[in-house]
């Protein structure tokens, strides 16, 4: 449209700031930029004319829609999960409403078809009057299509849920009177989708009534017993659905400033206009479209303005209905990333606000940024007003030099040095102002960030520019900017879920290119030519998040399924309370002896006991899913290299402790053999098995060595790695002192834990000499623990039971002496375990 429209008044309810364009920025923060007071007393009444280019407003497709849609989909099967397993909760809330609402009992002597009707007559009929009246013909058209489609689909899914033929769940979804033909209530399913695609509730009164007259009719109409409480909450989310997929679908009306209406919001913070042109917007596609001209601001308008005095400017508008996706891009870069911070701009006047401080504070460092004059408000848009003449320009990104990586390179360094983070770099904001190379586009950025968004922030722009050129250039490139051990930092962060989608779609993307620059910076460490950093977690859909939850879901299982807690029960009932604590206590014992073995060999700055403690406590929750032994080494591979070691060094500490722990068992079971005289120990020593196992192993060792390719990537990839190993292994095994105390804690670990099973037999009454308890614990122990079961589950049971039961503990007594000693060491170790792992999890040690 194009019109001369005088400016007379500032919009109502509009805020405003701005900073003049004559001043210096130097010396200028986020925090020095105050409000405007409206001066609409200063502007005069009108313009006397003014070129106005617009284009009228269009519908626009609302994120949030789809978004509202699956949680009322989440909602209504919950529901019905809830009516099928859970009836009990379902009839308690109904019965508590009949409860509460004797007075409505009135109501059960009117006719229930007549009131319905009269109440959707008045709906329908109010709101679309209201619509009319506004000249709403589409929208009013695709409300009544609402209607109809909510009446089908109820009955639809009515008849689906009928023929399932689950007796539960028609029970609970279907009235107790009966009324009506059709198992849930079709009046709220087509009411909500006609009000929905009408609304939205905030502009249109018509619709708030109309909605606060629903729900009060179902609550009243679920007191009467004519509808039930899970058939009526699922016909609302049926409604709203249908309705929110429908109002995506059309599209909703932008409701902001257009027009001569810029013109008259540009007035309250100086600008007396005379030209505003539309700028037409690209082809570009995609929910989150940008251009340089604003500073790539996502999904916004941008106008060329000019004032009174020949100035010119460009006004971007965000409007609340487009920015919309940019919120949801931003919650899901939130839930995707842990440990990083990230943006959360819930409204338009949020994000411009915050890119507006972002711009001055850059100018504050002495940084070339787009220059803002001020910032506007509506109630539905939020104005950007830029100065024209320091537009950002695009560059050849296929012909980049070294000495333009350094320049880009040097300006992250400078924003970075003052809290300043990114947390975007992609291509496009690689540009240029007055020949000047700057990184634009700060609007998801922000300041007083931390390590990780830092580190980020350099991982993504010597990834970008590794992906325009080559690796070693970029990191060529880097090495001038940022020293040596800053890049070597960062190679725990060079991970693909770091990298912006816009830098992997790039053609000359590989899915190497990662791997040769972590390779690359990894390469500048002298200390460690070996192997790589231990990579940050970043990423919160990872493979460590997967086992937790798989870890989680195997505990729940066994516990269900393996755990017997009638029999459990009836033997802790019956034993001795004192001896069953002395039981426990000496499970908490053996931690602290398996704690003094492995921090024996740490150094003494990482060592810290309760870190120590809670890392062999987590092993007990491990044990429910993996099988004993497995679970400890785990856990403390990934707790040495939490705390800094390097592979081989976290494994050969690893290695060394299960080695001391295992030779300490085998020594106490020979000596304690020799002193008890128990013939115990014949069958321990698999002569012809061990002969064939350790003949296979260097059978296959042969034939890989005879192989010339597979020897070249033993001796080239593999040999190093074990020979670096060796190194750590015998460095460790060869400080006595060291060595004294780790024996000293696996001799804590194995005398614990077979004086646990000599307390729980205590426990029964059956008196046992605690040297022979020992022993004969050890050896059952050792050879149920061999089984590939988690925790040795059910082998370690039948084991220890028989093996007691050989040497003369009644059966009976020597069952429930095994359930006990399980319960404290095996069962009770697991919520234990878990909240050990938590707590490691918090501190970043696990």
């Amino acid at each position: 449209m194009s019109d001369k429209t005088p400016s007379s008044s500032v919009p109502e309810g509009s805020s405003s700031l701005a900073t003049d364009p004559a001043s210096d920025f130097s010396g200028l923060t986020p925090d020095s930029v105050k409000p405007v007071d409206s001066p609409t007393s200063e502007m005069p009444s009108h313009h006397p004319g003014i070129d106005i280019d617009d284009v009228a407003p269009q519908r626009a497709h609302n994120a949030n829609d789809l978004l509202h849609a699956v949680g009322a989909l989440i909602l209504a099967v919950v529901v019905i999960v809830f009516a099928t397993y859970l009836h009990g909760i379902t009839a308690g809330v109904e019965h508590d409403a009949k409860t509460a609402g004797q007075a409505f009992t009135w109501l059960m002597d009117l006719p229930f078809s007549i009131l319905q009707q009269f109440l959707s007559f008045a709906i329908i009929i109010s709101v679309l009057i209201h619509l009319l009246i506004n000249r709403e013909w589409f929208q009013s058209a695709v409300s009544v299509v609402a209607l109809f489609c909510g009446y089908a689909f109820i009955l639809g899914l009515s008849f689906v849920l009928a023929h399932l033929g689950v007796p539960a769940l028609i029970d609970a979804l279907q009235s107790s009177e009966g009324a009506g033909p059709a198992m849930l209530p079709d009046f709220y399913a087509g009411i909500g989708a006609f009000l929905t695609v009408a609304g939205p509730k905030r502009s249109r009164s018509s619709v708030k009534w109309s909605w606060n007259t629903l729900f009060i009719t179902a609550t009243v109409f679920i007191i009467v017993s004519w509808h039930s409480v899970a058939g009526t909450i699922v016909s609302f989310a049926v409604g709203r659905i249908i309705g929110l997929i429908l109002r995506f679908a059309m599209g909703t009306r932008t409701q902001g400033l257009w027009g001569s209406g810029i013109v008259q919001a540009v007035g309250n913070i100086g600008l007396r206009l005379i030209e505003l042109h539309r700028r037409e917007d690209d082809n570009e596609t995609g929910a989150l479209r940008t251009r340089l001209d604003d500073d790539l601001i996502e999904n916004s308008r941008i106008y060329d303005a000019k004032d009174e005095q020949g100035k010119h400017y460009i006004i971007s508008v965000l409007d609340s209905l487009p920015h919309a996706a940019g919120y949801l891009n931003q919650l899901w870069q939130g839930l995707r990333f842990t440990g990083v911070a990230t943006r959360r701009d819930r409204s338009a006047s949020d994000a411009i606000h915050h890119h507006f401080s972002m711009l001055l504070g850059l100018k504050s460092c002495g940084l070339t940024t787009p220059t803002p004059y001020g910032v506007m408000d509506s109630e539905e848009s939020s104005l950007l007003v830029l100065d024209v003449d320091d537009t950002p320009s695009p560059i050849e990104l296929d012909s980049l030099t070294e000495n333009e990586m350094v320049d880009y390179m040097g300006y992250l360094a400078k924003a970075n040095r003052r809290g300043y983070t990114h947390r975007r770099i992609t291509p496009d904001t690689l540009a240029e102002i007055h020949g000047e190379h700057v990184i634009v586009g700060w609007q998801n950025g922000d300041y007083a960030s931390g390590s990780t968004n830092l580190a980020m922030d350099k991982v993504q722009l010597l990834v970008l520019l590794a992906t325009l050129s080559n690796p070693q250039l970029a990191i060529e490139a880097a090495l001038k900017v940022w020293d040596r051990q800053t890049l070597i930092s960062l190679a725990p962060f060079i991970q693909k879920v770091a990298i912006p989608s816009a830098t992997k779609n790039l053609p000359s993307w590989t899915k190497q290119l990662l791997g040769e620059v972590r390779n690359g910076v990894n390469a500048l460490d002298p200390h460690d030519e070996v192997e790589a950093a231990e990579p940050v977690t970043l990423a919160r859909f990872n493979v460590k998040s997967f086992v937790s939850i798989t870890l989680l879901i195997i505990a729940v299982a066994v516990i269900f399924t393996q755990l017997r807690p009638n029999e459990v029960i009836n033997a802790v009932r019956h034993a001795n309370l004192a001896w069953a604590l002395v039981c426990l206590l000496l499970s908490m014992l053996a931690w602290v002896g398996s704690s003094i073995t492995l921090g024996s060999f740490m150094d003494s700055g990482k060592r810290h006991p309760f870190d120590l403690f809670c890392s062999q406590a987590a092993s007990g929750f491990t044990a429910v899913s993996m099988p004993a032994g497995v679970g400890p080494a785990f856990v403390n591979l990934q707790f040495l290299r939490k705390n800094g070691y390097k592979n081989t060094a976290a494994t050969a500490i690893m290695s060394v402790t299960w080695v001391v722990q295992g030779l300490t068992t085998i020594v106490l079971l020979l000596i304690m053999g020799l002193f008890t005289g128990r013939n115990m120990l014949s069958g321990m020593v698999p002569t012809n098995t061990l002969v064939v196992v350790i003949g296979a192993i260097v059978l296959l060792l042969c034939l890989c060595m005879a192989i010339t390719p597979i020897r070249r990537m033993i001796v080239d990839k593999y040999l190093p790695i074990l020979r670096s190993y060796a190194h750590q292994l015998v460095e460790v095994l060869t400080q006595p002192q060291k060595l004294a105390i780790g024996i000293f804690g696996a001799l804590i670990l194995n005398i614990a834990t077979g004086l646990g099973f000599w307390a729980a037999l205590m426990a029964f009454g059956t008196s046992f000499n605690p040297l022979e308890t020992i022993f004969v614990f050890l050896l059952a122990n050792t050879l149920g623990s061999a089984m590939p079961t988690p925790g040795g589950l059910g082998a370690v049971e039948a084991a220890l039971t028989f093996a007691f039961t050989s040497v003369g503990v009644p059966p009976a007594v020597a069952l429930s002496a095994t359930l006990l000693y399980r319960v404290g060491f095996y069962w009770l170790r697991i919520p234990i375990g878990a909240l050990a792992m938590k707590r490691l999890d918090h501190r970043n040690l696990l």
